[in-house]
């Protein structure tokens, strides 16, 4: 195992992958600022909700998180340029994470799998090739690399892509239900809205997703199918740019193809007047017993935290727990009516909260659908009113409807949210039983 780990292999894929990697990294944090995501995000909002136990990082004041996303970028750029390479993604990483676990009210899968594969390229010798660094220090050019730095991808995209397609397997994305309910609100796109009302065109996306998400990997890892799943990629994440907008993630999924093709074609496609390297000498580091234990331990977490949720009472689109950090990627629609009340204890007064006091308009589709955003708003709202001297109890009346099915009641009216504790690992009682199919 370690000689086939450790055995060299030609780096130009790594190397491109770096510069593409770096490019949307810049591209992601920039365009945050410049598309108004920093503002609705950070600026706007009176306050954020912050993933729980992590309520200490808050948005820096004033303009500070547009310079920090600034910062950001330029962090981004250096890793595409290779300047400073292992510093620069270090703070890429971390910087990131921190922005990652300072709001969820825009969480998005590509935002978490960015943490992962930036914190993946800091073990990578991605900068040992048409870099600043080499070229400054030309002591660590290279135009090699060991093969786990080509498998680590590989398999972080299998999980990715399987956990995806096993996750469509439900009736409402069988029926294409779900796939009409997204389509009917991209009828008013340029060209293209009402075609994409075309009930076969959902029957061809639902199944498709599932074909593509489930044998993408495996017909790229195949030689004989490996243009036409490329090609099929192609297809597929320039589809769900334009018609979903998702960000950079169709773009850095494309650039994982670097990883499937022959490292020669790659070299001379990219870097033509290079030195192809073939020597295939294994070369196991001093370090190699523990980064094999780091990536094991890593992967074991990887294939088992999208599996928690078999684990917690009830279905997991009913309750949400679970949903996060499990590649369970565009798969249901909500919709809700909720209200708090606010009773000071000891008294006979009920106070209504208006949410628009306290939450923009994507919170409160936020804290509308989601059991651990309403307990954190009724955390807040305790804290708040314990302040001006009185201890409140806090009621939730909730009414959603998934995938357009019946309003029906979802958390119970009964019991005060602020007084009750929260486990991201157990079920919430206070969450009513699904009445899903």
């Amino acid at each position: 195992m370690n000689k086939y780990l450790f055995k060299h292999i030609d780096n130009s894929a790594l190397i491109v992958f770096r510069i593409f990697f770096g490019l949307l990294c810049f591209l992601e944090s920039v365009g945050a600022i410049f598309t108004g995501w920093v503002t609705r995000a950070f600026v706007e909002p009176k306050f954020t909700f912050t993933f729980i136990g992590f309520e200490w990082l808050q948005p820096l004041p004033g303009n500070g998180m547009y310079f920090y996303y600034l910062v950001m970028g330029i962090f981004g750029f250096l890793i595409m340029i290779g300047y400073k390479y292992r510093f620069s993604t270090i703070m890429f990483t971390l910087m990131w994470l921190t922005t990652y676990l300072m709001q969820k009210a825009s969480y998005n899968n590509h935002y978490y799998l960015l943490i992962l594969l930036s914190a993946i390229m800091v073990f990578l010798p991605a900068n040992k090739y048409h870099s600043v660094d080499a070229k400054l220090n030309p002591k660590i050019k290279s135009n090699s690399m060991p093969q786990w730095c080509r498998l680590v991808f590989i398999l972080q995209m299998f999980i990715v892509y399987t956990y995806g397609s096993i996750a469509k397997l439900y009736p409402d994305w069988l029926d294409a239900s779900v796939m009409k309910i997204f389509m009917s609100g991209k009828r008013n796109y340029f060209l293209i809205g009402e075609f994409l009302q075309q009930e076969w065109l959902h029957y061809f996306l639902a199944y498709g997703g599932i074909l593509y998400d489930g044998l993408v990997v495996p017909f790229l890892l195949f030689k004989p199918t490996r243009k036409i799943a490329f090609f099929g990629s192609i297809f597929f994440h320039l589809f769900n740019s334009i018609v979903f907008q998702v960000g950079i993630f169709p773009y850095l999924a494309l650039a994982f193809s670097l990883f499937f093709f022959n490292p020669k074609t790659i070299k001379n496609i990219f870097f033509k007047k290079r030195e192809f390297y073939d020597a295939a000498e294994v070369k196991e580091p001093k370090y190699k017993k523990p980064l094999v234990a780091l990536f094991s331990i890593y992967f074991i977490i990887q294939i088992a935290l999208p599996l928690r949720h078999h684990f917690i009472q009830d279905n997991v689109l009913w309750t949400e727990e679970g949903h996060k950090m499990s590649w369970r990627m565009m798969l249901r629609s909500k919709l809700a009516h909720i209200s708090f009340k606010v009773k000071e204890k000891g008294k006979n007064k009920t106070i209504f909260v208006k949410l628009e006091d306290y939450l923009s308009k994507k919170q409160m589709r936020l804290v509308s659908t989601h059991p651990d955003v309403m307990w954190q708003f009724a955390q807040r709202l305790k804290k708040e009113y314990k302040e001006k001297g009185k201890d409140v109890a806090v009621y939730i009346s909730c009414n959603i409807s998934v995938n357009n099915r019946p309003y029906t009641k979802y958390i119970n009216p009964e019991i005060d949210i602020a007084s009750v504790s929260w486990s991201a690992f157990k079920h919430s009682e206070w969450i009513l039983p699904s009445k899903l199919d």
